[in-house]
Formats: C-alpha cells, structure tokens, sequence
C-alpha cells in the first residue's frame, strides 16, 4: 500500500509537470464521464431505484383488452367485481379513476385535478398519511358521509401548511367535503405514468356501486398486489382464462381479454427504449474519450521513452514499470471522474428543464449513492483500459537504443505508430455510429413534423370547464349552460368561430366505448368495436379547420328531442362501407342489445390524430352535445388576432353565465401540439448533443495523431522539399495517410451503424433503421470533418524549413 501511494504521489507530480497535457486529458475524460454520470443517474431514478411503496416487486396493473383494435384499455365496474370474485393470485385488489371538482368558497374558484381511490389503496401501498388518517371502508360506500384527503403540494399552495386542516370543510362542487387528513410530500400522482394526470391535488374516495356502472364504460385503473410466491406470470394466464371467460359471457367472443403488468415495467415502458439508447451512446462517447486519451499517453509515452529506460537500467522490472504507468493513468482517470461529477450535476440540473413531463420520476433524480459509486467504478476502469496498452507499450524497451542521447523517442514513436492508427480507426467508427443514430433521429423528427395532424391549430386558444353535477345535474341544465356561453364568446370582436369539444386532440383526454354499425358492407365479425366517442357543438370542425369529407356538420336544430344524428370520420367510413358514402348509414352506441337509439349518419369528416402526431388512432365518432351531454368540456375559439389577448375576456364570459364557475388551463391549441411530440424532441436533443461531442473528439483525435505524424516525419518532409517536392505533394502525402485511416473507419462504422441502430427502431417514425440516404449523408459529414483535422497538420508541414528540417535530431 505505501508503494502504490508513492506511485500516486509521483504519478500527481507528473502531471503538475505537463500542465497542458493534464488539462486537455481531465477535460476530454470529464466529458465523456459526466455524460455517462447523467445519463446513468436517470437510468436509476427512473429504471432501477424502487417506488416507493411497501414490497413494490408485488404491484401489478390489471388491463382489459379488445384485440385487435385495443390491445390495452381501463376497467368497468363490473368487470372489477369479476377479478375480486374469480382471481386467486392477489392479495389486495384497488380501484383509482380522476376527476376533477371545482373548489369553492375560499377566494377564486378553481378546478382541482383529484384521484378517487378504493379505501384499501393507501394501506396496501404501505402509505401512510402526514396528518390526519386516509379513508375508511365505511367512506368507500355509497351515500357515505364526504371526505378528502389532501396532497402536500395542494396543502401548503392553497391552504397555506394549515395546521388546523384536518376537520375543516371545503367546498367542491357545490357539497361539503371534510378534510380528514393530508399526505406526504413524496406522494404524488399513482401510478407515475404518461397516462395519469401530471398532479394530484387531493384525494376522494370511489363509494361507488360496481354493480351498478355499466360494463362497457371503461374508465377504472386497478392496482392488484401478489400473493406470496405467485409471480406475475401466473397471474397472467389466471386473469387471461378469465378474460376469455367474460369474453364469452359478456362480449360474444369479441376479443375482449385481461392482462396483467408488473406496475414499475409499466411506468417506464416508454421511455425505457429511449434510455437505453442513450446510455449506449454516452458509452460510446466515453470510448472516444478513452481513444484520445490513450493516444495522448502514448505521445506522453514516447516522451518519457528515456526517463522510463533510465529506470528499467537502475533495476526496475516491467510488472514494476507496468504499475506505476497505470497508477498515473488511473488517477488521471479518477480526477477526471471527479471533474465529470461537476458536469454530471449541472447535466441533471438541464435534463430536469429540458425533459418533458411524461418522463416519469425525474423530480426523484439525484446524485445517490449508487450514481456515485458508478462514476467511480467508470473512473477506475476508464483508468486502466485508456492506460494498460500505452503502458504496456511503453515498457516495451530497448534499452541501449533507448539510453542514446540521439535516439530518445525514436524507437518508441515506430512502436506506438500502428496503435495510434488503430486508435483513429476506432474513433471514426464509433462516431459514425453516434452520428447514424442522430440522423436517423432528426430525419424521423422531421417527417413526424410533416404529419397531418387532421386540423389547423394556429390561433387556436383552449379552456376546459366542469360543470359541478350537484349544480347541473340534468342534460337540459348542461347544454343550457353551454349555449349561453357559445353565444356569448362568439359575439366577441375579433373571435373567427367557438366551438365545444369534451376532448379536445392531444390534450391527454379522451373517450370511448362500444359502436355497433346497422347492417355493415364490410368486416360483417366486427359490427360492435371499440371507438372514439367525442361531444361537439356545431361550427366545431370549422373552428378546427377539420375538413368535411361529406355530409353536413351538426346545426342548432340538433337538439335532444329531434332525430339521433351523428358524424364519424374517414376511418370509421372506409372501415364499415369501403366504396360507399356512409352518409345515411346507421349506428349506436353500445352493443347491439343496447337501449341506445339508432342514428343517422349525416356528414363524414376527416381523421384527426387525437392522441399525438406519431400514432394513428382508432375510428371517431361525433355526437351533437344536446343529444349526447357532458358536463366536462373544452372550449375551442378561433381568433383574428392573438388568442392570448382573448383569456381575460373568456374568463368574464364564464363568470357573466356563473360566477361560481372556475376556468382551467387556457392554453394554446399549438401548445398541445407542441408537447405531444416532446419525447421524441428530448431524445434528439440528448443524442446529437452526444453525436456532436463524438464528431469533436474524434476530430481532435484525428488532428492529434496526424499533427504527431507530422512532427515524427519532419525530417523526411524536409528532405523531400529540399529535393524539390511542392506544397501540394506533402499535403498529399500526408492527407492521403489520414484518409486511408478515416476510411477504413467509415467502413467499420458503416457495418456497425447497421447493426447497432436497428435497436433504435421503436423510437423512430416513418423511416428505417437501416436508411441509406441518412448513412450516406453521415459519412459524408465525418469525411468532411476529418478531411480538416488532416489538412491543417498537412498544411503546416509544408512551412517546414528544410535546412532546419535537415539538423532535426
């Protein structure tokens, strides 16, 4: 031990001698340990830290099905009774669903985003509340008496931390609520996932009958957790004979079914792929680093070619000569490390801001123990694999040869040439890897830009409003509201047309349920499906710009005592009535047995892509809102001028038709646009911020060794100009020698870009894995910049002096 602490002090001393060398060697490990620190920081928040909860191992989310349409869909109420009474695989099965209540009578009315759980949800979470108790099973029935649970966030914002919360009442939708408790800080929304809410501001319990819901309205989430010894596999195939059981009972063999997740595999398995990819590509990152590191030693190396023969001389063994050069390169790596630590927590520091929210778990994010231990284990064998060769290179001595005063640094620089080579072939390789998966990335983020969203959201501003059902409790009371309102927004200077929908695209909310098509031209086995429902005023599609294919739009005389009309879209028409117009056509809501009238098809509209840009949807279904209310909806204006200068006045229009009505998230149509490709955005952003840092030390890496060459050879190069050679031969000579390298490296990256980016193809869209047009345009580019880093070394060696060239050595 007392040996290796004097290599470590001689190895600091040496480096104190070679500043320059120390400083670019610290910051090319810096970058490429930071980047692997961040990148590994989220894989373990995100992928490997275990939730929160009591034996999270045992958690498990129960999904329905109807294949092929909708391989993954929430659960009924009845179908929650049928799991309680036919699984034998779970301990403890609980129900979560979202509303939303508007919160009045303290200040300005506000919509408040809760989650109404099952009085068994906390307890076998292993929860327990901060103040206060959670709901008990008496409060988890219908008729109950009304209590709430706060969050810690909604707690200190709105109430500000009172300690007397527990026991008070609020108001939300017109009924008194008692607080009879308030959770944690580190409790928020259940589960974490691109599917839930992006907060919670309380909580309520479900006291619904199961019974009594209708078993095609799926909109329960059900969190089970395992017996113990029963994995997750056994619980699939129990829960999937009895999804094929009500399948039979329930849905005519329709391809209803019942899966079962692990709960964490389900949080992340959207961006799981995506992190992966990442955490390769800051690999590959710090291989570069390791690359022009080593290159750096070996030139170091050669340097020291008679300092270490003068130590072989005096009696020092190779195993000897061996430790004391990987000790340097090991410390050198482990200050690097610590530099990279730096710039790993200003990295979290800007995936937290950049990251969008759907990334689950980043408000964990966080330098731990395990992130630290990481680093230093990358730091030490980042050591030893960028200091073993050049150190085994350089004990490879001869020592008289070595020992003359003419020929220091000369055998070593013929020993280490071929290794230097080696290590530019390596570079280029890589980084046309990197660089494949960047393109591939930006030309897959392009054509997902060239989408056709199916409607125009420029100068589109959004609210949505819920009415409180104690308040408007029937449809006559629903649809009055919103009329009032529509008149009112409309008669307002500068507003193009306005228009209601109760889910507007790509703002996370949607509807669905059974359709049943009357007598069907085509896909006769499909007449009952699973589809989009949507409630729309009239002058909804001109108000989104969404084009009428045939038929009309809906109109004022549509109201709820006049004939049942409805509107589908182009993909819901092709399906059922392929070379037919499906205006006249008839269908219904529910099964075929449904009580739901037949309606009539008046007007065909085109596809609108509710759920983002990259996925295609299901078929859509329109219902005029006077025959179909809600009391949840967006408003839709389409304005002349700026939509934001239109927020004030829209909230006095609400407020003129009820001024106990809150008005929530006015946003901007091009805002939800914008946020529904914010994944596939962040991981372009994170992976040709790596491809660049690639192209850069690779580039460095190429001018180093070129550079090097040409010092090795001034001695040739000054004779071959005093004999009468031009500029452009010797830049000739030497670029041509750089390129051999850069070539044989692009064919190398080219079979491993094909390789390695068809593991990336989930994350791309509309492109392949393997596309040519982008791997050729990648060569190109690291051609280009490789060209550079051996021009300027080539151009400086044609100012060789050569009679200065001629006494060299």
């Amino acid at each position: 031990m007392n040996s290796l602490w004097k290599d470590l002090r001689y190895g600091m001393r040496t480096l104190l001698r070679r500043p320059g060398f120390a400083l670019i060697a610290l910051l090319t490990l810096a970058l490429g340990i930071g980047a692997n620190t961040a990148i590994f920081s989220v894989v373990n928040t995100v992928l490997l830290k275990p939730l929160a909860y009591r034996d999270p191992t045992g958690l498990v989310l129960i999904w329905t099905r109807f294949l092929p349409d909708l391989p993954q869909n929430w659960v009924s109420g009845p179908e929650v009774l049928d799991f309680r009474e036919r699984s034998r695989s779970f301990e403890d099965l609980a129900v979560l669903s979202w509303p939303s209540f508007n919160l009045t009578g303290i200040g300005e009315p506000e919509q408040v985003q809760a989650g109404a759980v099952s009085a068994n949800l906390f307890p076998m979470l292993g929860i327990a509340p901060l103040r206060g108790r959670t709901f008990s099973a008496d409060e988890d029935k219908p008729g109950a008496p009304l209590a709430v649970v706060l969050s810690h966030g909604y707690w200190k914002r709105r109430f500000g931390s009172s300690e007397t919360i527990v026991g008070q009442t609020i108001s939300l939708d017109s009924q008194s609520y008692t607080v009879i408790g308030v959770m944690p800080p580190d409790f928020g929304v259940l589960p974490p996932d691109a599917q839930s809410p992006k907060k919670i501001d309380l909580w309520v319990a479900q006291a619904r009958d199961y019974k009594q819901l209708n078993r095609g309205s799926h909109f329960l989430r059900v969190i089970a957790r395992l017996k113990p010894g029963v994995s997750v596999e056994q619980a699939r195939a129990e829960m999937d004979g009895v999804g094929k059981q009500l399948d039979r009972e329930f849905y005519q063999n329709s391809g209803f079914g019942v899966n079962v997740v692990p709960l964490l595999g389900h949080i992340t398995r959207d961006i799981r792929p995506a992190l992966f990819v990442l955490l390769g590509a800051v690999g590959f990152v710090l291989l570069i680093a390791c690359a022009n590191v080593a290159n750096l030693l070996l030139a170091n190396a050669i340097a020291r070619d008679r300092e270490i023969a003068l130590r072989a001389a005096l009696g020092a063994g190779r195993f000897r000569l061996l430790r004391q050069l990987v000790s340097e390169s090991v410390l050198l790596g482990v200050l690097g490390g610590a530099a990279g630590l730096l710039l790993a927590w200003a990295g979290i520091k800007a995936l937290r801001a950049l990251a969008p929210e759907n990334v689950p778990r980043l408000d964990e994010l966080a330098l731990d123990g395990r992130v630290l231990g990481f680093t230093l284990l990358v730091a030490i064998m980042t050591g030893v694999i960028f200091g073993l060769v050049p150190a085994i290179q350089a004990t490879r001595l001869d020592l008289s040869e070595s020992l003359k005063e003419g020929g220091r640094g000369a055998s070593g620089g013929l020993r280490g040439n071929r290794l230097r080579a080696a290590l530019v072939v390596a570079e280029v390789a890589i980084s046309l890897v990197l660089l494949a998966g960047a393109g591939l990335m930006i030309r897959s983020f392009w054509r997902l830009q060239q989408v056709d969203a199916g409607f125009a959201p420029q100068n589109v501003l959004t609210m949505i409003l819920q009415l409180p059902g104690s308040k408007y409790p029937q449809g006559p009371q629903v649809i009055a509201f919103y009329q009032t309102l529509l008149e009112r927004v409309r008669a307002l200077p500068g507003v193009e047309s306005a228009a209601m929908n109760s889910s507007l695209p790509m703002t996370g909310s949607y509807s669905s349920g059974t359709v049943t098509v009357e007598n069907p031209v085509a896909s006769q086995q499909n007449a009952s499906f699973e589809a989009d429902w949507r409630a729309i005023s009239p002058d909804y599609f001109r108000t989104m710009k969404v084009r009428q294919i045939s038929g009309r739009d809906f109109m004022d005389t549509d109201k709820a005592d006049g004939p049942s009309v409805v509107i589908v879209d182009e993909s819901f028409a092709r399906r059922f009535w392929p070379n037919e117009d499906a205006t006249g056509k008839r269908i219904k809501r529910g099964g075929r047995e449904s009580p739901d009238p037949w309606r009539t098809i008046v007007g065909v509209v085109g596809h609108v892509r509710n759920y983002g840009l990259s996925t295609q949807g299901r078929e859509q279904v329109y219902f005029p809102h006077p025959q179909f209310p809600r009391n949840g909806m967006f408003l839709a204006i389409r304005a002349n001028g700026d939509p934001l200068a239109y927020t004030g006045a829209l909230r006095a229009a609400v407020w003129a038709v009820d001024p106990t009505q809150p008005v929530s998230d006015i946003r901007l149509m091009d805002d939800y646009v914008y946020s529904s490709a914010a994944q596939p955005r962040f991981n372009l952003l994170l992976l040709v911020t790596f491809a660049l840092l690639a192209l850069v030390l690779a580039a460095v890496g190429i001018y180093g060794v070129m550079s090097y060459s040409v010092t090795q050879r001034t001695h040739e190069i000054g004779i071959r100009l005093a004999l009468g050679a031009q500029p452009r031969q010797i830049i000739r000579l030497v670029v041509g020698q750089g390129l051999g390298l850069v070539a044989l490296g692009l064919g190398l990256g080219v079979a491993g870009a094909i390789a390695v980016t068809r593991l990336m193809a989930t994350l791309l869209f509309g492109i392949s894995a393997t596309d040519p047009m982008t791997f050729a345009l990648v060569a190109s580019i690291l051609a280009g910049v490789a060209l550079l880093a051996c021009y300027l070394p080539a151009r400086r060696a044609t100012k060789v002096d050569p009679m200065i060239a001629l006494r060299y050595e």
